[in-house]
């Protein structure tokens, strides 16, 4: 525990640091490096990722599918109810943890969404959202190699939740190696496969997918830290240009 502490704390220090290095008026100064990493992701994705996840699709029944994407979204309700409590949405933290021991036992581990089926919320909280949430900013802009698009404050804040909260990383401490691994290749697979139909818009409706996956993911990620409202910082202007996200405003409540 005292290990984790540290790696959070850390976690933490460097991200107000280095977020603090980037201008007011460019959230991607490492954009030749960024381009360089999204060029090798999607080169990647296109010649293993994306043909594995759509022959995954298309032998694997949707019943089954949908009970590993439930399976694979009750766990990381843990990290979900975590950051609900260091974010002290205490109200929030009950409701999540309560969604996840009804579908961990009615749901058989999770494979059914039984907490949706009674209308209960769900919600998603991490620990970049939760540094957002304390006036933390996005520093940087970073695409990492095979996760994506990310900012300093969520690569800090993803690095966290997966040595904290995350589930299979505990198969790995615990010595299942094998087991993890299963785990890591079946969720990124789930992940990709619930991708593919929104990847393919955004290679045919946009000039420049770089600059679209940027500024989507940056709003996106804005509207999270703030509870659904997108800064009018953040909405692109006529002229085109990139505008950053200004996520020091006081959050939604």
């Amino acid at each position: 525990m005292i290990k984790q502490l540290k790696h959070v704390f850390f976690a933490v220090a460097l991200t107000s640091m280095v977020a603090g290095c980037a201008t007011a008026t460019n959230k991607d100064p490492l954009e030749g490096v960024n381009r360089g990493i999204y060029k090798f992701n999607d080169v990647a994705d296109r010649g293993l990722i994306k043909p594995v996840a759509t022959a995954y699709k298309t032998v694997t029944p949707s019943p089954i599918r949908k009970g590993v994407s439930n399976f694979f979204s009750n766990i990381g309700t843990l990290t979900t109810v975590i950051n609900d409590l260091l974010q002290f949405k205490f109200a929030h933290a009950f409701t999540d943890a309560g969604r996840f021991v009804i579908n961990t036992t009615f749901g058989l581990a999770g494979l059914i969404d039984v907490a949706s089926m009674d209308n209960i919320e769900k919600r998603s909280e991490d620990f970049g959202q939760t540094l957002g949430h304390w006036g933390v900013g996005n520093g940087a802009y970073l695409v990492l190699p095979f996760i994506g698009p990310s900012t300093v404050r969520d690569a800090a804040g993803l690095a966290v939740d997966t040595v904290t909260s995350d589930p299979i990383t505990y198969t790995h401490n615990i010595g299942q190696v094998r087991l993890h691994n299963q785990l890591r290749t079946a969720q990124l697979i789930d992940k990709r496969t619930q991708l593919l139909d929104a990847t393919d818009i955004v290679d045919n409706a946009s000039i420049d997918p770089y600059a679209f996956l940027r500024d989507a993911y940056l709003q996106r990620r804005a509207s999270l830290v703030q509870d659904g409202l997108v800064p009018q910082d953040l909405i692109k202007q006529d002229d085109g240009d990139f505008e950053p996200a200004e996520e020091d405003a006081e959050p939604a409540k």
